[in-house]
């Protein structure tokens, strides 16, 4: 158990590095924003591309991986929307959000440092189809139950044209996109980046963990924890406990490969991101709990990440 958290302690080691920066004023929270836009433009997608070219996708079905994480996923952020709805009283919108943010993990900047750190090569790549459309799969479908909801309940309805074309721009202009979609050309005609290019791609590369880690740190200063904590907490638990569970079983089930089941599952495991705060911005309904979600998921996540690894034999 001292090598399991050994292991996962210098991940979230460099997270509360960042936060500390910045709550003792060595580093101003803004410079946040420079760091995890290198991180998403840069660092990010070459480590996913040097990931895919590389790859050996022998053991990998597309298909029942995503059928593994997103079955999680669905049936998570069900329960958590149910809670919300029956449990706290919250209207149909606000608990959509709140299913979102019960389900939406930090994938790029926590998921793949930690998986690749504990599980290693087949779990990247397992992780690297969940993340070709995870943002999409995630945000269209909170978008179009919003929507729903608020037509539902008598409010103003968004124009679903304008909706559909800004979440397809924001997909194909993604940098993650573009470095899966480079790795796979690569892959295709198999070309591997090799000599000076290759030492290049690999010291950008190699700086996405930490510098992804520290600014998830820096940005954490912004969020707060409030709201109803009887709501946030057990959203919390659905989050670090129900949706890895899920997708344990549904990894079993489908008879994944071990590494690749592992890798969705400490994927799952991973702190809340920030794309359901932002989505609960947009609509203005649950931010609170998604702030809330956010903080205390990642404060939490060494003692819950560490459980899992341990689940997991690694």
């Amino acid at each position: 158990m001292n090598e399991i958290f050994s292991s996962v302690v210098p991940i979230f080691a460099l997270i509360f590095i960042g936060w500390a920066a910045v709550r003792l004023r060595y580093l101003d929270a803004s410079h946040a924003g420079i760091m995890t836009s290198f991180v998403f433009k840069v660092a990010l997608p070459l480590l996913l591309m040097r990931t895919v070219a590389n790859a050996d996708f022998q053991n990998a079905n597309p298909i029942r991986i995503w059928l593994a994480y997103f079955g999680a996923v669905a049936v998570s952020w069900t329960a958590a929307a149910l809670i919300a709805r029956l449990g706290f009283g919250r209207d149909r919108a606000a608990s959509v959000i709140i299913g979102l943010s019960g389900t939406f993990s930090n994938l790029a900047f926590l998921g793949i440092p930690l998986v690749n750190h504990i599980i290693g090569e087949e779990g990247l790549i397992a992780l690297s189809l969940v993340l070709a459309i995870h943002m999409p799969v995630m945000m269209v479908t909170a978008t179009v139950l919003v929507e729903r909801a608020k037509t539902h309940d008598g409010s103003n309805v968004s124009d679903p044209m304008k909706i559909a074309t800004t979440v397809g721009y924001n997909l194909i202009t993604s940098p993650i996109v573009v470095g899966l979609a480079a790795g796979a050309l690569l892959h295709l005609a198999g070309i591997r980046p090799a000599g000076p290019l290759a030492s290049i791609v690999d010291m950008l590369a190699g700086t996405a963990a930490p510098v992804a880690l520290i600014s998830i740190g820096m940005t954490l200063t912004q969020y707060k924890v409030a709201g109803n904590v009887g709501l946030f907490s057990a959203i919390t638990f659905i989050k670090l406990m129900a949706l890895p569970a899920f997708a344990f079983l549904f990894g079993h089930l489908l008879g994944l490969p071990q590494p690749m089941a592992a890798g969705l599952v400490l994927a799952a495991s991973t702190p809340a991101g920030v794309n359901a705060f932002v989505l609960a911005n947009q609509f203005g309904t649950g931010k609170n709990i998604a702030a809330s979600t956010i903080t205390l998921t990642t404060a939490l996540g060494v003692l819950t990440v560490s459980f899992w690894v341990y689940m997991l034999g690694y």
